[in-house]
């Protein structure tokens, strides 16, 4: 009963969690009319086909994850002509998770399509609570070490695959060029530099512009996680909340309360002010997180040239990667094609390089949908090489490539989205309750510990 009450609430948390990674309701399409043939409402379309060349999937965003899908079927037809992938729109991730959890719970697994699209931060969850809803990827013909290692270790449970890696939830710190100009500063300055150093460039910045030089959404704060990855450090271990006594998350705590009242960092009040007002309403000078963030700051098409992209500050002064969010396509128990799914994904999701005619599923997915792919082959191709007018040129895609296989490889958790909120109230307590550093913390870890029953 325990377990069944957390999988109903984690799904109860995702519709606010995964905005960020292009699952928002809002982004869906509501005019079924207007979508093609191999894809339609999860209301009208039958879950499994008897088609021996078919295949059903569950994915969400019309904008973003679709059009990689359509690119995928498109690139498999290519050695299978017969081939058809039904793609069974969702409107949000969190109707994915929620539909492995009502057919587990009825061990009922004839409701689910053969491949369902995930979010990578909650599928260890789900393969805990219900190991027998997925079937391993062992076997299929993958570049497993072209894929990113990070990307792999949500995927990867007890060294078995499971998960095809769709896109990359790489982070970007894009600056503009023109604020940094206004304030004395390069692009070249705010490289390769730490964050008491971007703490003295932000104050400048802001004083002279206005414009704060970070911003996050105060109330799921994902720059804990990302600025303690890039020291190779995680929020937890040995499955544990990893607070008090580390050192580093320490360091990063007092890093942010440093940048928020120094007017360096913006924490807004909910998704919509970091989205809406921060970014597109031109509050900021910098944006750090997932590069799914992109398709937001390119809706302010005044400010295109204006931006471009390094890696990120840290608190020694190396280079900083990190990852935030992302998904990936995993085979399901009701699937009686099994061979056929891990060819299909395989083939288009496997990394394939240049040579292999990758193109069609890494390129149309990035022309068509934005989608970055964590295959470090991907970067190959005169797509990903192309320059990007928005970034003043410079060829983001393969650098976003380069930058996911460096990404260091950190303890995941079950509870990450409840170390986010815990690590994000601690924040607020300290910036507006008068709580004292140390105090937020260990009351952050004490109410984690609690929820995990520990």
């Amino acid at each position: 009963m325990k377990r069944k009450l957390l999988s109903l609430m984690l799904v109860g948390t995702m519709a606010a969690s995964m905005v960020a990674c292009g699952s928002s309701a809002d982004t869906a399409t509501t005019d079924n009319a207007s979508q093609d043939a191999t894809t339609d409402s999860a209301a009208t379309e039958a879950v499994q086909s008897d088609d021996e060349n078919t295949l059903t999937v569950y994915a969400w965003d019309e904008n973003f994850n679709i059009p990689a899908l359509k690119a995928a079927e498109k690139d498999y037809q290519e050695v299978n002509p017969d081939f058809k992938l039904e793609v069974i729109t969702q409107s949000q991730s969190s109707d994915v998770e929620q539909a492995v959890t009502l057919a587990a719970e009825a061990g009922d697994y004839s409701t689910l399509p053969d491949i369902v699209l995930f979010q990578d931060h909650y599928f260890q969850q789900y393969v805990t609570n219900y190991p027998d809803a997925w079937q391993s990827a062992d076997g299929a013909d993958c570049d497993w070490d072209g894929l990113g290692a990070e990307k792999l270790s949500y995927s990867t449970v007890d060294g078995t695959h499971y998960g095809f890696p769709v896109d990359a939830g790489t982070a970007i710190f894009a600056y503009r060029t023109d604020l940094l100009e206004q304030a004395g500063y390069t692009i070249d300055d705010v490289t390769g530099i730490t964050w008491d150093e971007f703490d003295k460039i932000g104050k400048d910045v802001y004083a002279a512009t206005g414009k704060y030089l970070l911003c996050m959404d105060g109330d799921g704060n994902d720059l804990f996680y990302m600025m303690l990855q890039e020291e190779g450090v995680s929020q937890f271990k040995d499955g544990e909340p990893y607070f008090t006594e580390n050192e580093t998350l320490v360091k990063v705590f007092n890093t942010l309360v440093t940048l928020a009242q120094d007017n360096v960092l913006y924490l807004a009040n909910d998704w919509s002010d970091y989205t809406d007002q921060a970014i597109q309403g031109d509050m900021v000078a910098g944006v750090f997180n997932g590069n799914w963030i992109i398709p937001t700051m390119k809706q302010v098409t005044d400010n295109s040239g204006k931006w471009e992209i390094v890696p990120a500050p840290t608190l020694t002064g190396k280079p900083g990667y990190a990852s935030n969010g992302g998904s990936s396509l995993y085979i399901t128990a009701n699937c009686k094609k099994t061979d056929l799914a891990k060819d299909f994904l395989a083939y288009t999701f496997g990394g394939r390089s240049a040579e292999d005619g990758q193109s069609i599923t890494y390129d149309e997915a990035l022309l068509n949908g934005g989608v970055i792919g964590t295959c470090a082959a991907a970067a190959e191709s005169d797509v990903y090489q192309q320059g990007v007018d928005f970034f003043n040129g410079q060829a983001i895609y393969a650098d976003i490539v380069e930058y996911t296989q460096n990404v260091a490889t950190v303890e995941q958790s079950d509870y990450h989205y409840q170390a986010r909120t815990a690590l994000a109230t601690a924040l607020i307590n300290v910036l507006q309750n008068g709580y004292e550093p140390d105090a937020a913390l260990e009351e952050a870890e004490t109410n984690l510990r609690f929820e995990m029953g520990l």
